[in-house]
């Protein structure tokens, strides 16, 4: 029996493959193309098929999963908030997730993208290749003794806290928990609006729920040091991106780091070099020189990546000897 595996990279295509064939069980056929309504019949007569964190997992193509024969889906990643757990319990589809993976792949990626935009490497970096050595608009700042404002704290918020630490920086944090290794490394935690008037970098490590959603805000942009870095590496329906903009054209903030967008369904993963982007929003949002954007890179480690692929392939193998693993969102009907 052969896995469909949608919305693979070049790169880990390798490692999906020998990790498929070490288990010994299964076959696997990659497809660089992500599942949506337009790509869904491909699966036909596949019982089990993975997906990416960009798939389109709503109704419709979980219906049309259903009547083609697929009753696994093993998704690649820990959000899960692409997926109709409803309509996929409905229809007696099991279907299992990346509960965790290295933490500090998206930790260190976080703080790439704060110190990018602090000191403005990405600008330095295009001056030098036309032979531009000027410093004029470089200056950045010591991350020594500033505040850094992390917004959940769990692994990965964990993670770049201690990296934080390792700066000489001041610690807030926020999340419905308290974390005990991040006050022990002398992190102090406050409501909300106290973090984002004091935090000099603000980072986000949490989960899109509904409870979540649009969480940065643009009465939470305002409350924000106009010198601020704001980062986020988690998703990105957490940030308004409309309400940024308009932040942004009022000449606001030292820097913003994002490697997720809310819209960037249908155009993260895709080559569109050669077409016109519609999204106006997006556009605009790379023409600021105090923004960089990349494409949800964060996780994309041989470390991280690794362990997606062996927790997908033990997911699969759960499913294959009835079992359920602790992976499983909806349980198999049977």
């Amino acid at each position: 029996m052969d896995v469909l595996a949608f919305g693979v990279q070049a790169d880990e295509q390798p490692l999906i493959e020998e990790a498929f064939a070490q288990e010994g069980s299964y076959g696997v056929r990659c497809l660089s193309v992500f599942l949506s309504e337009d790509t869904v019949p491909i699966a036909a007569g596949h019982e089990i098929i993975s997906t990416s964190v960009n798939a389109d997992l709503g109704e419709g193509v979980l219906r049309a999963l259903a009547a083609g024969g697929t009753r696994m889906i093993a998704q690649r990643s820990t959000g899960f908030n692409n997926i109709d757990l409803e309509v996929a319990r409905e229809l007696g589809l099991t279907v299992a997730r990346v509960s965790s993976y290295s933490p500090y792949s998206v930790a260190e990626f976080a703080w790439t993208l704060a110190m990018a935009v602090n000191r403005r490497v990405v600008r330095a970096a295009w001056r030098t290749r036309d032979f531009d050595f000027r410093l004029d608009g470089l200056m950045g700042r010591d991350m020594r003794g500033r505040t850094v404002g992390v917004l959940g704290t769990g692994k990965i918020g964990e993670a770049f806290t201690r990296i934080a630490h390792g700066f000489g920086m001041n610690l807030l944090g926020w999340d419905v928990a308290e974390n005990p290794a991040c006050t022990a490394l002398g992190m102090r935690y406050v409501d909300k609006p106290e973090l984002f008037a004091s935090s000099d970098v603000i980072s986000l490590h949490v989960p899109l729920l509904p409870s979540t959603h649009h969480l940065i805000d643009a009465a939470t942009l305002r409350l924000m040091k106009d010198d601020a870095i704001l980062v986020n590496s988690s998703r990105g329906g957490l940030i308004d991106t409309d309400a940024l903009v308009d932040e942004l054209r009022a000449g606001r903030f030292a820097g913003v780091g994002l490697d997720v967008y809310e819209a960037e369904a249908g155009l993260f993963f895709l080559d569109k070099s050669l077409e016109v982007v519609e999204d106006d929003t997006l556009a605009r949002l790379v023409t600021f020189p105090n923004v960089l954007v990349t494409s949800h890179q964060a996780y994309y480690t041989v470390d991280a990546v690794g362990q997606i692929v062996a927790t997908t392939v033990q997911n699969v193998a759960d499913y294959g000897a009835g079992r359920q693993g602790p992976n499983v969102l909806v349980p198999s009907a049977g």
